[in-house]
């Protein structure tokens, strides 16, 4: 039984020992550990004014009869602000800014034009469509190739917004008719 002890003490004192000594190896002159960064995908859009998001343009009679009436002056008070980090492949790629009118008027165009970014924030900005648009009831691109950027927030920053508004030709003046007329514009930020 002594000796049963023995080579039983033997054999802990060595597991002891042998543990020790795996457990002091394991220390190096390196180590490493992992860090996880997780990065939110974003879609924000914003128009900025000075005052107030609405906008009012108003034809002006003429003053002589046999004139047309004469078309607001254009309104450049609007400015498009977005921050983007988009997904690193598939249609989440890249995005565009989208715009449509909630109802169109008889024999007037609103056209809208966007402007290159002013050059603030930084990324990926959109392109803006050259020759802008006639809004209309359906979607339509005024911005594309958004991809991961800001533009920074508020006025002179982001795209100015120009709106024109005018008959939409000789041909269907007939069809315009006096009274006040409010047009929600709307702005979406989307994936591709």
């Amino acid at each position: 039984m002594k000796t049963t002890i023995q080579k039983l003490s033997i054999m802990v004192i060595s597991i002891i020992v042998l543990g020790l000594t795996n457990s002091i190896a394991q220390d190096t002159k390196t180590d490493n550990h992992t860090i996880i960064i997780n990065i939110p995908e974003v879609a924000l859009l914003d128009l900025e004014l000075s005052t107030s998001k609405n906008i009012s343009m108003n034809f002006t009679a003429p003053v002589e009869a046999g004139n047309s009436l004469v078309p607001p002056a254009n309104n450049t008070s609007l400015w498009l602000n977005y921050s983007s980090i988009v997904t690193a492949s598939g249609a989440d790629a890249s995005r565009s800014v989208s715009v449509k009118a909630n109802a169109t008027i008889p024999g007037v165009d609103i056209k809208l034009t966007a402007a290159a970014d002013a050059g603030a924030g930084a990324g990926t900005k959109g392109t803006p469509v050259a020759s802008g648009l006639t809004l209309t009831t359906s979607d339509q691109a005024i911005i594309t190739s958004v991809g991961s950027c800001w533009t920074d927030t508020g006025i002179s920053k982001g795209h100015q917004l120009t709106y024109a508004v005018g008959p939409t030709s000789a041909a269907t003046y007939s069809n315009i008719v006096s009274g006040s007329n409010t047009i929600t514009v709307t702005y979406t930020l989307s994936d591709n």
